[in-house]
């Protein structure tokens, strides 16, 4: 079992990075990614690290509001494409795509990359 405390900020940027690659491999339609820790440092982004801290940060807030706990996950479509966020083991990550991405596909990719980080590996699970 992983401890939640702890998972996040101890992901090396290098398996972050490597689990975003994995992402991409998996998603054709990923416009973009990022992984964030607990703290909500970037670990690893597609591009711009402290744009996604921002608007991660931002994002989380807002939805946050909407009930009495912090969500769990999020998905937003819009006519140019959709957003994806999921919150598991202590680990934030969030994905930008292209229109009509298969909704349950992309949380259980995201909610796989992050289970796996936050155990020790690199995103990509038992290989």
């Amino acid at each position: 079992m992983v401890d939640t405390a702890k998972a996040g900020s101890e992901v090396p940027g290098e398996a972050a990075e490597q689990a975003l690659a994995f992402l991409s491999e998996l998603s054709p339609d990923l416009r973009g990614a990022a992984i964030l820790g607990r703290d909500g440092t970037v670990l690893a982004a597609a591009d711009e690290p402290l744009r996604w801290g921002e608007d991660v940060a931002t994002l989380l807030a807002v939805a946050d509001r909407a009930g009495d706990e912090p969500i769990e996950q999020v998905h937003i479509a819009t006519e140019q494409g959709e957003v994806f966020a999921i919150r598991q083991d202590g680990l934030t990550a969030v994905a930008v795509t292209e229109r009509f991405a298969l909704s349950s596909l992309l949380f259980f990719d995201l909610r796989s990359i992050l289970r796996d980080l936050a155990a020790g590996g690199n995103g990509r699970g038992p290989e």
